[in-house]
């Protein structure tokens, strides 16, 4: 069986910065007009949300994503303490955006809150959406695995909602990887682990949705950061675009709003299920960090 766990990673990474210059545009129309169709990594214009990112850098999202896989690369294993340590030292001169997650995060800490105590009580979906670096170490070791996803996730949004959709993806994930398609990975971890759960709803939802439109469904859901509205989104792309990682990507940053929290879920997911031969080539090449993360994924695996 091919080892997809490298595309994995690097598709969830591309995700993130191919969302970076339309980030947080909930007008699609204006998308269209100002951006095209998105399927290139672009520098971000003056007006957006990242106005000092570079083409093929990533949100602060995508970043956190990279403090991950360095502190993994790092401890050769999930280290709360070393990941929370390296979080916030990314933000002592951080030059990039500060949601309200992050600024509750670091308020807490510095009032002297324990670091599983600290998170905010955001519902953000975006707090579950880093956890591709952990999959790539764990994936044998789905206890440990599960652990360490809620626990990444709990240290920023410390909400049910979050940590068991970073529960569930990183089951989706495993599963997928073991050669279970994306579809029936998502209906079978449902099923068996979240029946009672509001994600059950959400999953069931999204894979019916799979012949709709994607910008109108994502509409219909809300294209916001909260896990109720993006979490049967990213459902939804993952099953319409199963056989099809780039439409995927570029329709999630099509959709508007928060594209690049439902991009590194999204990506991730069907990176493990396709593998190379579907990661656009040019979008890989264009990361600015795209050598340092499969250093520290070598670094992982040696």
């Amino acid at each position: 069986m091919t080892d997809n766990r490298r595309p994995m990673v690097l598709a969830s990474f591309v995700a993130d910065s191919l969302a970076l210059g339309a980030h947080w545009i909930y007008d699609t129309d204006k998308i269209k007009k100002d951006f095209g169709r998105v399927d290139a990594l672009r520098k971000p214009p003056p007006d957006s949300y990242h106005p000092t990112k570079e083409r093929g850098e990533f949100t602060h999202y995508g970043d956190q994503t990279f403090v991950l896989l360095d502190s993994v690369a790092a401890k050769r294993g999930f280290d709360l303490s070393d990941f929370s340590t390296r979080w916030r030292d990314l933000f002592k001169t951080y030059g990039g955006y500060f949601d309200q997650a992050t600024r509750m995060t670091l308020k807490n800490l510095a009032q002297g809150k324990a670091i599983e105590e600290a998170g905010s009580s955001s519902t953000d979906l975006s707090g579950a959406a880093r956890i591709a670096p952990l999959v790539f170490l764990y994936h044998k070791d789905l206890e440990t695995l599960v652990k360490a996803a809620r626990a990444q996730s709990q240290m920023t949004h410390n909400n049910p909602l979050v940590m068991d959709s970073a529960e569930f993806f990183a089951m989706v994930c495993c599963k997928v990887l073991e050669g279970t398609s994306p579809v029936k990975a998502m209906m079978e971890v449902a099923a068996r682990r979240f029946k009672n759960l509001p994600l059950f709803g959400w999953v069931k939802d999204g894979v019916e949705s799979a012949g709709k439109d994607s910008v109108s469904t994502i509409a219909r859901y809300g294209q916001s950061c909260h896990t109720e509205e993006a979490f049967p989104g990213v459902v939804h792309l993952i099953a319409k675009y199963e056989k099809d990682l780039k439409e995927a990507l570029v329709q999630t940053v099509m959709a508007g709003g928060d594209s690049a929290g439902r991009g590194l879920l999204v990506g991730m997911v069907l990176g493990a299920h396709l593998g190379d031969q579907d990661l656009p080539g040019e979008w890989v090449l264009g990361l600015q960090k795209g050598s340092e993360i499969l250093r520290l994924l070598e670094q992982i695996d040696r």
